[in-house]
């Protein structure tokens, strides 16, 4: 079992056993991505960071895991600083980019375009989020928050709430959740319901799914609450947008009678449907999930680019 120079495009291509190796290096990579201890696992090594669409966490996390591990970082922050301004084709870009590193990281807003990357591209391709599709890696990082916090990822209750339409973070967990055997509880406001397919391939692994539109019932029966943001950008129709914003929101209040152990989950950045209130509870997981994306990007890289870990 190897991940060396494959391409990570959406959750499945990674098995149970990659992805409990993945996790597991993460959690031993931790000191290193704190900057207690070093390594030069990666030095020498490129990668080429291709972001068309605004990041903060996944780049920045990428661009620090490498570093902690001494590699280097190429980037485009947006698409208007690179020729595809002038009109040149993502496969012409992604060809040539291929050329510079040793792995590219994709982020882009249309979907589909990691797996075209991936097909172009003569060095492996990590994506890092295609339109409303998938993000591989913020997976990754999910399941290692909901580790840390219950030792296990098998046989709990994980309501997903909020955009589960356009996101794609959601549509890559629900598959990983259902490999490892959770209760998954849908809760999303009209219209934004997780798309048929997701929903297929969710029920076809045997996952136990159920939808709920009644939040403190939902909120007093689960371990994970994992919320998301309406993603404004993803709507056509500012007004079809303008219906639903707005529709939730998690406070204090709304977690008055849950489980001592829940946790609160976003993959950010949020716009309002997490008070700041609830930073200061023991529920509050997400900044450390945003911390997590180091040591589980290190792990990634140095899997992919050199099969091993430090």
């Amino acid at each position: 079992m190897s991940l060396k120079g494959r391409d990570v495009i959406t959750i499945r291509d990674l098995s149970r056993d990659e992805i409990d190796e993945t996790l597991a290096a993460a959690r031993r990579l931790i000191p290193y991505a704190e900057g207690s201890k070093s390594s030069r696992i990666l030095d020498g090594k490129i990668l080429t960071l291709a972001f068309f669409e605004a990041s903060t966490r996944t780049r920045l996390s990428f661009e620090t895991a490498m570093q902690r591990l001494g590699g280097r970082c190429v980037t485009i922050a947006e698409a208007g600083a690179s020729s595809m301004r002038k009109g040149e084709s993502l496969h012409d870009t992604i060809k040539m980019l291929s050329q510079y590193g040793d792995a590219i990281v994709l982020r882009h807003p249309n979907e589909g375009a990691a797996r075209l990357a991936a097909m172009v591209s003569d060095r492996p391709v990590i994506n890092a989020g295609d339109g409303a599709g998938q993000h591989p890696t913020q997976t990754l990082l999910d399941l290692a928050t909901i580790q840390e916090a219950f030792g296990t990822l098998s046989g709990l209750n994980v309501v997903l709430l909020g955009d589960l339409r356009y996101g794609r973070t959601v549509h890559s967990l629900a598959r990983a959740l259902a490999v490892y055997g959770n209760e998954i509880v849908l809760m999303s406001p009209p219209g934004l319901h997780l798309p048929d397919e997701v929903r297929e391939q969710v029920d076809q692994l045997g996952a136990k799914v159920r939808e709920e539109d009644q939040m403190h019932k939902a909120v007093r029966e689960a371990d994970v609450l994992y919320v998301t943001r309406i993603q404004k950008e993803r709507f056509a129709d500012e007004a079809e947008y303008a219906q639903v914003a707005g529709s939730y929101r998690v406070d204090n209040a709304t977690l008055m009678g849950a489980k001592p152990r829940l946790i609160v989950m976003h993959p950010l950045p949020r716009t309002g449907e997490i008070a700041p209130e609830v930073d200061s509870t023991p529920h509050a997981a997400y900044f450390r999930q945003a911390f997590l994306a180091v040591p589980v990007r290190m792990a990634l890289l140095s899997l992919v680019l050199t099969g091993k870990v430090p």
